[in-house]
Parts: C-alpha cells; sequence; structure tokens
C-alpha cells in the first residue's frame, strides 16, 4: 500500500524569505517544548528530538524561531518515554457500563458519553468511532444525533469522530450478537434506504457528503454485506457521501468482497469474525488479504485480545497485508470495569480480567481489551515491529478515515493529541489538544452490580 505523499518524510527547512519579526501579542497562546523522549514519527522512531506545540497544534519549531524570534514558555521533560500520536479506535460499543446502542433520555445520554470519553483517555485513546449494533431505525434516529464529530480536549475526553453503524444492513446468516428482528435484507432504493435507516440528513450523496466536510454527518463508517440486494450498487453513492464503507457481517465470496472495493469498499470489519472460514477454492472476504496489485487491498480490523481470533490468525493477516491492519477493540459495555457481576443493558455478565461471560454460561458477551493493550498483544502475535504496532492504531485509522493530516502523525499541522508511552507500552501521560490530562482524576467506576 502506497502511503499518501503528505504522510512520506519531508525535511523540515527553513522559510527562504525572512519577514519582519514583530512582537508577541499578549493572547499569542504559549508554546510548549517536550524534550527528552523518543518520538514516532515518519514511519520510525526517532531518538534526540522534541515536540513543539501551540494552540492545539504541532508547529515547525524553525519557523516558530525565525519568524517569533523567541524561546518556547515551557519546556517539558518526558524522561525518556515515547511519544507517540494518540490512538484511534474505530469500532467500539461502549465501555465503563455504558452501551452507545441503548438511548435514554438526552440529558442522561450526554452524561454516559463524557464518561466514557474521559475514559478512553487513561489508555491512550484520544479519538474514536462510537459504533451502534444492528438496530430500529427509531434507535438511530434517537442517538446518531448525539454522536456528530466533536473536538475533544483535557477536559471533555476523547474526540469523537462520527459514529461507526455496525448493521442493520448485514446478512442473517453471520448475525453474531445482532438481533434478527432489525436486519434490513436489502437497500433496493440505494442510498435513499440507508438515508431513511439512518436518519441521513443529506437528501443526495452530495449534500450529505457536504455535512461530512462540515462535521455534521453522524455517520463516519458503515458496516455492511455487500452481497444483499441492493447493497454493491449503493456503495458508490456511500462514499460520495463522505462515508467510510465496510464489509462485514458477510457471506461474500470472493468475488463480491472484490466487486465491492472497486466499488469503494476500504475496510473489513473484525476480520475473522462474523464472516466465512478461509477455504481454498473460495477464500471470500478474507481472500481480500491476497488480491491481486491492479486491486487496492482494503483496511481489516483486528481484535487482537487472543479470544475472538487466534494469535496465529493475526499473524496469518499481518504477514499477508501489514500495512492494512487496524486494531480495533470492539469492546462493550464491560470494558474498563473491575472484575465482578454487572448488569449492563438487559443482560447480567460476569466480567474477568480479560473477557466476559453472561451469567451462569461459558458465552461471551463480547471484548473487553482496551486499546493498549491491542498494541501489546499485536506485538507479541505477529512478530512485528513496534512501529508497525503503534501505526496500527494511529496513522492506518487515519487514512481509512481521510484525518491523517491532522490526527495519528506527529507533524506540523496535526493536532497534538499524544500519548507517552513506556517501555513496555503502558500509558503514562495523554495530551489532548496540546493540553495535559490528568489521568488520576478520571473516574469510571460502575457500582452498579447485581
Amino acid at each position: 500500500m502506497q502511503y499518501p505523499v503528505a504522510l512520506q518524510t519531508q525535511t523540515l527547512s527553513t522559510p527562504s524569505t525572512p519577514e519582519p519579526h514583530t512582537p508577541t501579542p499578549e493572547n499569542e497562546p504559549k508554546v510548549i517544548k517536550i524534550t527528552n523522549c523518543k518520538i514516532l514519527r515518519d514511519h520510525k522512531i526517532v531518538e534526540h528530538d522534541a515536540i513543539w506545540i501551540q494552540g492545539g497544534k504541532i508547529i515547525d519549531p524553525h519557523k516558530f524561531f525565525w519568524y517569533q524570534k523567541r524561546l518556547p514558555d515551557t519546556v517539558l521533560d518526558a524522561g525518556g518515554l515515547l511519544v507517540v500520536p494518540g490512538f484511534i479506535e474505530a469500532q467500539i460499543n461502549g465501555a465503563f457500563g455504558v452501551d452507545f446502542s441503548v438511548p435514554s433520555d438526552s440529558e442522561t445520554y450526554e452524561k454516559d458519553l463524557l464518561k466514557v470519553n474521559r475514559g478512553l483517555l487513561k489508555y491512550g485513546t484520544t479519538s474514536y468511532c462510537p459504533t451502534i449494533v444492528s438496530s430500529s431505525a427509531s434507535v438511530y434516529h434517537k442517538v446518531l444525533s448525539h454522536l456528530k464529530p466533536r473536538a475533544g480536549s483535557a477536559t471533555v475526553g476523547a474526540t469523537m469522530l462520527g459514529a461507526h453503524v455496525e448493521g442493520p444492513f448485514i446478512n442473517e446468516a453471520r448475525i453474531g450478537a445482532h438481533e434478527l428482528k432489525v436486519l434490513q435484507a436489502s437497500a433496493k432504493n440505494g442510498y435513499a434506504d440507508f438515508k431513511d435507516v439512518y436518519g441521513l440528513e443529506g437528501e443526495t450523496p452530495a449534500e450529505q457528503r457536504k455535512l461530512s466536510k462540515e462535521d455534521q454527518n453522524s455517520v463516519k463508517i458503515i458496516t455492511c454485506a455487500p452481497e444483499l440486494e441492493g447493497i454493491m450498487d449503493s456503495i458508490p453513492d456511500l462514499v460520495e457521501a463522505g462515508i467510510t464503507v465496510s464489509v462485514g457481517h458477510s457471506m461474500a465470496n470472493i468475488s463480491q468482497a472484490e466487486d465491492a472495493v472497486r466499488k469503494g469498499a476500504t475496510f473489513i470489519t473484525h476480520l475473522f469474525n462474523a464472516m466465512p472460514q478461509f477455504h481454498h477454492r473460495d477464500p471470500g472476504v478474507i481472500g481480500l488479504l491476497g488480491s491481486r496489485p491492479d486491486l487496492p487491498r482494503p483496511y481489516y480490523g483486528l481484535i487482537c485480545d487472543g479470544i475472538h481470533v487466534h494469535p496465529n490468525s493475526v499473524k496469518i493477516a499481518y504477514d499477508s497485508h501489514p500495512e492494512g491492519v487496524i486494531l480495533v477493540t470492539d469492546a462493550m459495555s464491560a470494558m474498563g470495569l473491575a472484575p465482578g457481576n454487572y448488569q449492563l443493558g438487559n443482560m447480567n455478565v460476569t466480567k474477568e480480567e480479560d473477557r466476559v461471560y453472561i451469567e451462569g454460561t461459558d458465552t461471551l458477551a463480547g471484548s473487553v481489551i482496551t486499546l493498549d493493550a491491542c498494541v501489546r498483544n499485536f506485538m507479541q502475535f505477529a512478530s512485528c515491529t513496534l512501529t508497525e504496532a503503534l501505526e496500527a492504531v494511529t496513522l492506518h485509522p487515519a487514512v481509512l478515515l481521510g484525518i491523517q493530516e491532522t490526527k495519528g502523525v506527529i507533524k506540523p499541522g496535526a493536532d497534538a493529541d499524544l500519548v507517552f508511552l513506556s517501555d513496555d507500552l503502558f500509558v503514562k501521560r495523554v495530551f489532548v489538544a496540546g493540553e495535559e490530562v490528568e489521568l488520576d482524576s478520571i473516574d469510571v467506576r460502575v457500582t452498579e452490580k447485581f
């Protein structure tokens, strides 16, 4: 996969034509310089470098000094930690006792969103797509209005990028934990059917794309099954509407899967899960990892908890298409809770350290892994480099979502969303929009046990 030109290594240079120096206005944002750190930059770990921040953005220190002729206001010693872009989560159903797919009154839903937005920062996630499982139109119309893109901060938590709607245009043969009665068996009317189900505000794909550019589009990703009637022909319109199309919960054969990619699909939802097993004569959706060079291979999500996907399968996927991996948690509302018994939605569940069961059974109720743990597991499972593991939660999801100029990278102009990691890849410090988060002050405890 060819990285966009904007992400290829660039050398910072001094401006060719100096401008007259002017005194710094009193209201000029303060400048922070982060030193004594290792930095993930330009596809490698850079040592003996620094990060300069002003006004919530990463700035070019050469231009700053050249034009403003002053030193930083604050110098922060990172203590030798590794500083990387904030993690980006493309699929998470809930956390800390909150389920995004369960409607409530507006005040309660917003309060719950704030809890998740802040809580995710503890694990390095500074941007995410709240994910809604297959639901009725009435549910989408009620909750999606709360999930439009909104900026993050050290106070309000992670940036919301827009929702990932996982269904209901999926194949009932690969329903997973979704509810059968709310599925849509077809999209005979194309874009109009998606508009009606999700409550999209744009009457046409072009109008919806305009809303997307204005950060008013609540739907960022749609997971659908391309083999269903009308779905394949709808993909170009969904892409035109500014929506990332993902293939998932599907029985598509390899021909149908490749057609979906030709039409504009760029992602595979939780690879290996909710799709046919690999077969040598027809590898189905999984076979997209081995597509011909003339067909762009899509990105693919991997749940690296060692439960949903065997470590050997993780390595097979990585070896096949290392530049396409995006680590996701696909976590449900028990993520982040202490071990114990809880009532979550309409389920009584038992949460253990790394998994959650429906109470009294051995049936998994979903994933509870955190994104930083996915990174640690992925390095172990795939035997990949540190850079590759980190780009699977930074650069790759940013490119998938078309936000690589501001998220997922450390370069001038990007948002100053930063995660400070120890050598064993545990989160030690977090910055959102250039402001440090007080991680110890984040309280996401849930006491509603049964």
